[in-house]
Formats: C-alpha cells, sequence, structure tokens
C-alpha cells in the first residue's frame, strides 16, 4: 500500500495548490475510511504533515510581504495555548481506542461539515464583514479579541480533527478583515497554521500517534501535487471548484458521524 499512501498524497497536494484549501479536510478521512488509519494515528500524522507542507507556502508568503504578522499574533495568541491545553486534557482523559476513535471520529465529521459550509458562505461572510466594518461602531475596536476568540476555537478543533486551520480560518479572516486584500488574508491564514499544525502535531507524538513512515510516503506524493497544482490554478475556475469540495466535505463529514 505504500505507493498508494504518495499517491494519496500527490492527489491531496494537488488539490491544495490548485485551491489553496483541502490539506486536512480531505487527507484525514481519506486516511480514516479509504485505509483504515486509526483515527488518532491519521490525525496526527496529517498535522505533522500540513505543516511540513504549509512551511514552503508561509516562507514564500513572508517574502512577498503578504503576511499580517499581528493578526497571526492575535490568533496564535488564542490557539496555540489551547492546542497545548487539548493535548492535555486528551491524554488526561486516558482514553481507550475505541472511545478515542469515536471521538475524533465524531469532531472530524462536525469540522468537515463547518469547513463546507465556510465554502459555500466565505463571500457572504466577507460582504457581512464589510457591513460591519462600515456601520458598526463597536465592531472595529473588538476584531483584536474576536480574532483571539477565533484561535481559541481552531486551537481545540485543529488539534482533535486536523480539520479546521485552512477553510474555517480562511472564514473568519474574510470575516474579521474585509478590507484586506484576498492575497494576505491567505498568507496570514497559512503562516498561522504552520505553528499551530506544529505545536498540535507534536503534542500528537507526545500522545505516541504519529506515524512517521506514513508520513515520509504522504510528504513524498504531496509536495509535486502542490507544485504542480499550484501552477496550474490559474486556469481552473474557483467558482466551479469551491461547491464542488464544500459538496464531497459534506458526505465525508456525515459518514464520519453516522
Amino acid at each position: 500500500m505504500d505507493w498508494a499512501y504518495t499517491l494519496s498524497g500527490l492527489v491531496v497536494g494537488f488539490i491544495v495548490g490548485l485551491t489553496g484549501m483541502g490539506g486536512g479536510s480531505l487527507m484525514t478521512p481519506l486516511l480514516v475510511l479509504l485505509f483504515g488509519v486509526p483515527p488518532a494515528t491519521a490525525v496526527g500524522t496529517d498535522l505533522l504533515y500540513a505543516s511540513i507542507t504549509k512551511a514552503g507556502g508561509m516562507w514564500v508568503h513572508g517574502r512577498n510581504g503578504t503576511v499580517d504578522w499581528k493578526v497571526v499574533g492575535w490568533l496564535a495568541a488564542g490557539s496555540l495555548p489551547m492546542a497545548l491545553v487539548t493535548v492535555l486534557v486528551l491524554s488526561a482523559l486516558n482514553l481507550d481506542g475505541g472511545h478515542l476513535a469515536t471521538l475524533i471520529s465524531g469532531v472530524l465529521g462536525v469540522a468537515l461539515i463547518l469547513t463546507a459550509l465556510a465554502l459555500f458562505f466565505r463571500e457572504r461572510l466577507r460582504r457581512l464583514g464589510r457591513a460591519q466594518y462600515h456601520f458598526g461602531k463597536d465592531w472595529r475596536p473588538r476584531v483584536a479579541l474576536y480574532t483571539v476568540a477565533t484561535g481559541v476555537a481552531l486551537g481545540v478543533l485543529v488539534t482533535i480533527s486536523s480539520v479546521g486551520a485552512g477553510a474555517i480560518g480562511m472564514a473568519a479572516l474574510f470575516w474579521l478583515y474585509p478590507k484586506l486584500a484576498s492575497a494576505k488574508l491567505v498568507g496570514t491564514d497559512i503562516a498561522h497554521a504552520v505553528p499551530l499544525t506544529a505545536v498540535a502535531g507534536l503534542g500528537h507524538l507526545y500522545l505516541g500517534s504519529v506515524d512517521f513512515v506514513l508520513l515520509g510516503y504522504l510528504l513524498a506524493g504531496s509536495l509535486p501535487g502542490i507544485y504542480l497544482g499550484s501552477h496550474l490554478s490559474r486556469r481552473f475556475p474557483e467558482k466551479v471548484l469551491r461547491p464542488a469540495l464544500a459538496s464531497m466535505l459534506i458526505l465525508i463529514g456525515g459518514r464520519l458521524m453516522w
């Protein structure tokens, strides 16, 4: 099955490069449902996989000046401590394999459906954010607090399911920072995802739920996949790809929950 893992990494990497979304939301359920990888191992391995693959994107966006580091700091102020707390809670609960798998599968299903909704309504959230920005006198002073709160939610969600740092994080940024350019929102989201997935992944390593051999096979496929997808991204209509991806995530999320 080694070649199949690499092929899966290639396909998922290609989709991520093509659309800028879908890494954890595709890779983790693929490992669980298609390959029968235990949910905890799938999540832990995917978190380190995401951290490594997105580090290159963070470096490029950083050099291009398309990262708002202040926003990254606010998000990280909520997400990184909460990722550590979530790992400690999982460790303290000391759940057996079956109960842990049930917990992760349920949270993963919810996270996938939330991701799908974020993809469907991303532009509407941006329009809502613009309206609040222009007409809400109490809105702008509270943005930093809302950003930290978003980080807290992402810290829990990503640590348990490996899903949410991409599409859900982007949707939140579209709502909170409607005046920022799209390229800067993408760069900021990627820059925040790197330390979050690294901390959460290292937490899963502490829990013993990371498979480094599997990680190597996935990276062998995903890195060239992301490269190819990125070069072809301008030729594919996002208005078609985003609803198709969101519909698929709803089906997968429902399958994991029920």
